[in-house]
């Protein structure tokens, strides 16, 4: 039997307990707990875990969620069988649940409000909408990977002075996101009330919308995002369970106007998240989650009032994440201003991302009693176009 030793200060303490998906060689993907330095293999809780997806569990509803994370804290608290803990350096980490749906959100007030000023220079930052609903677009399922999974240049068209050109995007960027993960599906013509969002969402990744501005740019109008936004879509390998954010609920920035009925928040489900962006291994910002105009509840209250259904495995995603200062803006035409104020990444000027970049996203949120608790990393790496 082996007893875990849990350090003092690790982010992956017994009041985080995020669930992966690992393998270790010979056997295959099972779902597993991060405590402190181990995984532990939660095949020796449950029979439900021995799916390589989180899924089948995640569909048992909010009861047995709450069930099983009592049943984990004991078994890892004590003495865990040898066989069920593994050293998270000698595992690999897959996909942690299956993805249903896709829906990406532009909840940042600080970041539609300098894209709005990039792009429309002599209008009002904010289009007329945005703060009466949470504004957001259907991606693309298949095409969101687990961290470490290298990020094809796309290619596609981009204006040209005269015609459309095709070739691999020039404008490479990224999108510090937060990603909830619906594990409580809802019945088509049955909106999910904000009452709902804490028995419907299961948990919360870590999320890169990588993009390309050049191609966007040329297509968005008049239906939204498309091939700049479908080629890749980065998830962190852990799910934190949103029963361990009790201690990072906030209220959201003040919303003006009052939204409309089906948006009035009572529960508080701003989050108190600190992100951090390294680019090729150096920090370059530290986006701040609880500056988020909307919350994740106001966001599948919108995303469902039409009568949309809702299934274990839909992953809606916050929209870059933007502070009011300069170096917490989440994503690099922010931080450059379209390109025309580089920042200086070991030593260079950069303004968007060059083939052999790394981008690695982080964050942190209050625990109780003082700690903080741990979401992992999403890490990509470009590769030239193909």
């Amino acid at each position: 039997m082996t007893r875990i030793v849990i350090p003092e200060h690790s982010l992956f303490g017994l009041a985080n307990l995020p669930y992966g998906v690992f393998s270790t060689p010979g056997a295959p993907p099972r779902v597993g707990v991060r405590v402190a330095d181990t995984v532990v293999d939660l095949t020796f809780v449950d029979d439900v875990f021995a799916a390589p997806s989180l899924n089948p569990f995640m569909a048992q509803g909010h009861a047995r969620w709450v069930e099983v994370r009592d049943q984990i804290l004991d078994l890892v608290s004590g003495d865990v069988p040898d066989a069920a803990v593994h050293p998270v350096g000698t595992v690999t980490m897959h996909m942690p649940f299956e993805v249903a749906d896709y829906v990406d959100f532009y909840a940042s007030e600080h970041h539609a409000s300098n894209l709005g000023r990039l792009f429309r220079p002599d209008s009002e930052p904010l289009m007329p909408n945005w703060k009466h609903l949470p504004v957001g677009y259907h991606g693309r399922a298949g095409t969101v990977v687990p961290s470490g999974t290298d990020i094809v240049r796309p290619t596609g068209q981009r204006k040209g002075e005269d015609a459309p050109t095709f070739g691999e995007s020039h404008r490479l960027d990224i999108e510090a996101e937060v990603g909830f993960v619906v594990g409580t599906p809802s019945p088509l013509g049955t909106p999910v009330g904000l009452d709902d969002f804490g028995e419907r969402v299961f948990g919360v990744v870590l999320v890169n919308d990588w993009s390309a501005r050049d191609i966007q740019a040329w297509e968005y109008v008049p239906l939204g995002p498309f091939l700049g936004k479908s080629f890749a879509t980065s998830i962190s390998p852990w799910v934190v369970p949103l029963l361990a954010l009790d201690a990072a609920r906030v209220a959201t920035p003040p919303q003006d106007p009052e939204p409309l009925p089906y948006l009035r928040e009572k529960d508080l489900w701003g989050l108190d998240l600190s992100l951090e962006i390294a680019w090729n291994g150096q920090v370059v910002s530290r986006p701040p989650y609880r500056e988020m105009y909307w919350s994740p509840a106001q966001m599948l209250a919108h995303m469902t009032v039409n009568g949309a259904s809702s299934r274990t495995g839909d992953l809606f995603a916050s929209g870059t994440v933007s502070g009011p200062e300069k170096d917490q803006r989440g994503a690099f035409i922010e931080l450059t201003w379209g390109g025309k104020d580089p920042v200086t990444v070991n030593g260079e000027p950069r303004t968007f991302l060059e083939d052999g970049d790394e981008v690695t996203i982080s964050a942190t949120a209050p625990g109780p009693s003082g700690t903080r608790i741990g979401f992992g990393e999403v890490q990509g790496r470009v590769l030239p176009a193909r």
